[in-house]
């Protein structure tokens, strides 16, 4: 095997893989899907065994950090069986952070395990602390659930990373509770701008800019910009009165296209180099027609060299310039 480092065209190293498991979900987040999905049939979706081999595919040619995304990653039968798998290359040190992106309701049940296989940190998806706002925005997931969930996670030594979509009009009003619960729970927090995917609402009317979260933050807290990064897009600044990290991703107000070291692959084995580009390779091919590792190898490093330096999401004159008629769940949060 050939075991230079992976690199774009644009002398970007990559990393960092994230990989959907499943397109399913026990939410219908209303940016994130549709409430009647059509989900995929389950024949066209990789084995857990093929998740497998893929992933240690990519480790073996240098990604350092794993996250698995969905849907909802934890819905997947005997996805613990692949969180094992993965934390075989967090011990032989190929592999120095395996994480997931959740919306919490599995957490309860499988926190524990999870901590086991070596995962020391979860992404949670969460919106909101109103229930009734909760179970709006979610239309078939209850608040309760995911609090006991988050809470089990803490329970079991995950450090927690609440990301919160900026939504108009929904979660404005909530800015400081969520920033104030965030700090009495020891949770980092991320803001994350609505991204113009699928077709299910008016993305406008749902948009927020973060540099307008930002200024609202300033009239309560002294804000210090973080130079830190930690791998992904987010940008971090410090509230000097509680000490507290908060990250914001702004892939419309600002885009941080230049330093990305990410590619993300589908529960399909579609290879997305950039999230705001249709553009992808199929790896499912590759990988079903041959057991040998350097034909899958090479159809990696074909893939990635094919990333493009950066994606088009606008939103300025008031239209949606670049938006992906995919939805969110198919290509993984």
């Amino acid at each position: 095997m050939d075991m230079a480092p992976l690199i774009d065209p644009f002398a970007r190293p990559i990393r960092y893989l994230r990989v959907s498991v499943t397109d399913r979900c026990d939410f219908r987040c209303t940016y994130c899907m549709a409430e009647h999905m059509t989900f995929l049939p389950k024949a066209d979706l990789l084995t857990l065994e093929e998740l497998d081999r893929l992933c240690s595919g990519f480790i073996g040619l240098g990604v350092r950090k794993l996250r698995v995304t969905g849907g909802e990653p934890l819905v997947r039968r005997g996805i613990l069986s692949f969180f094992q798998a993965m934390g075989r290359h967090l011990q032989s040190g190929a592999l120095e952070e395996l994480t997931l992106t959740t919306n919490g309701s599995q957490l309860a049940r499988f926190a524990g395990d999870l901590a086991g296989c070596g995962v020391r940190r979860v992404n949670v998806s969460l919106d909101t602390l109103d229930p009734a706002k909760f179970a709006e925005i979610t239309r078939w997931g209850r608040l309760p659930q995911v609090l006991e969930g988050i809470a089990a996670a803490k329970a079991a030594g995950l450090r927690v990373k609440i990301n919160a979509v900026a939504l108009k009009g929904f979660n404005e009003v909530e800015l400081f509770g969520l920033v104030d619960w965030c700090a009495a729970e020891g949770h980092d927090l991320t803001f994350i701008e609505v991204m113009p995917m699928g077709d299910m609402e008016d993305r406008l009317a749902q948009y927020w800019p973060l540099s307008d979260l930002r200024a609202r933050l300033a009239e309560r807290f002294t804000l210090t910009d973080l130079a830190e990064r930690t791998g992904g897009p987010a940008r971090y600044l410090r509230l000097e009165e509680t000490g507290q990290k908060i990250g914001l991703i702004t892939p419309l107000t600002h885009n941080f296209c230049e330093s990305c070291n990410r590619v993300r692959l589908t529960c399909t084995g579609e290879l997305f180099p950039c999230l705001g580009q249709e553009q992808a390779t199929d790896l499912r091919a590759p990988l079903r027609a041959s057991a040998d590792p350097a034909v899958l190898e090479d159809a990696i490093r074909a893939a990635i060299a094919k990333k493009p330096k950066g994606h088009d999401f606008d939103y300025s004159r008031q239209r949606v310039a670049g938006q992906m008629t995919r939805h969110m769940s198919h290509t993984g949060g």
